[in-house]
């Protein structure tokens, strides 16, 4: 086969969540398959996180805009190249394209009820780019490919995809993220001692970072130890607003915030922090879930979405709308040792059924079968 596979955003240095996920895909493929050629489809970036091999090459478009490269640049290309199937990895594809296509279609969050707070010009463009092309794109793809039994369970229903066009791939997380002693030097960078909570909150409001920060306020009423905050790649008058809306000044002196954090550093910050906060209204997924899990770190979660069924059944799962919830938790968490310890114990067992190689070897199978169809 000749396999193309969508990446355009993997050599961007700032990464995130779709974009870790092709590329991990990427390469444990080029690990594992040694007989099917594959064209891997990027735009230019200083990070050049996979190389060219025998079977894998590395077909770099530049081209200004997102659409364009995705509508015009991307299929021409395929096109020339002659693929078999095109994979396209972030919820859009080509509108006009003959080649068979196969789409990740992580959620659907795009054709839920929009936060009207949302004033960030890139997740708007996004979601209404979304809008625009998935509806004329999902009766031309082969295959849907989702991360978990609840978004696909959520797009038969709302979209009407017939289920033998559907295919759940859990993702899985990368092999770096495990218990690890010597954290010292990378902590050090972020955060002045052991021992804090985590929080990788953003602006979107899905990431419930508003709710979570006055659980957080309400934390520091109780708590006799008080641990600060580390907080990821947020905006400071993001924050301001948040903390003048709901009188909640006593959390100001109690936060860092260090900016975007390098995933080659998550590993130390897990295995530093005492417990971490992933507290979204809405995951299709949820790849922090498992890297916290994976390095022994207790995690309170959503009892929403696709996090219980990542979390499993004695994951610590809280109502994401209710602050007191998530306070009481935390609170719980630093006064019970027994409890604390099973939680640390039950999640790097829970992390132990997922691997990047698992999800490699399923989306292989699921290329040979639409191979076949042709």
């Amino acid at each position: 086969m000749k396999i193309g596979i969508e990446a355009q955003r993997i050599f961007r240095s700032n990464k995130h969540g779709m974009d870790y996920v092709v590329l991990q895909e990427i390469l444990q493929l080029q690990q594992m398959d040694h007989q099917n050629e594959y064209y891997v489809f990027v735009k230019p970036g200083p990070d050049r996180c996979v190389e060219d091999s025998r079977k894998v090459h590395v077909i770099e478009i530049d081209t200004p805009s997102y659409p364009l490269w995705e509508q015009y640049a991307l299929p021409k290309a395929a096109r020339e190249i002659g693929v078999d199937i095109l994979h396209c990895t972030s919820n859009t594809a080509p509108i006009r394209c003959k080649i068979p296509l196969i789409l990740t279609l992580h959620d659907i969050i795009f054709l839920e009820p929009r936060d009207k707070q949302n004033k960030s010009l890139y997740q708007n463009m996004g979601w209404l780019y979304r809008r625009l092309v998935v509806p004329r794109i999902l009766h031309k793809c082969k295959r849907i490919i989702t991360v978990s039994e609840f978004e696909k369970n959520n797009i038969i229903s709302k979209l009407h995809i017939p289920e033998r066009r559907m295919a759940m791939i859990y993702n899985g997380f990368n092999e770096w993220f495990k218990p690890v002693d010597d954290v010292d030097e990378v902590y050090k960078r972020y955060m002045p001692e052991k021992g804090f909570l985590f929080f990788l909150g953003n602006t979107d409001p899905k990431k419930n970072t508003e709710r979570t920060l006055v659980a957080y306020s309400r934390y520091l009423e109780r708590s006799e130890v008080k641990r600060p905050l580390l907080m990821a790649d947020l905006d400071k008058d993001y924050l301001n607003g948040i903390i003048s809306r709901n009188h909640i000044e006593n959390i100001r002196e109690k936060i860092f915030m260090p900016g975007y954090i390098q995933n080659k550093d998550l590993p130390y910050i897990y295995n530093s922090a005492f417990a971490f906060l992933y507290t979204s209204l809405r995951e299709s997924f949820g790849i922090p879930l498992l890297e916290a899990m994976a390095c022994g770190t207790p995690v309170i979660t959503s009892n929403t979405s696709s996090m219980p069924e990542i979390g499993g059944i004695n994951a610590i799962l809280v109502n994401p709308e209710s602050a007191d919830e998530i306070a009481d938790m935390l609170i719980k968490l630093e006064n019970d040792p027994m409890f604390y310890q099973e939680k640390k114990e039950w999640g790097m067992e829970r992390a132990e059924l997922f691997s990047w190689r698992k999800t490699a070897e399923q989306l292989l199978d699921l290329y040979q079968e639409v191979y076949m169809e042709r």
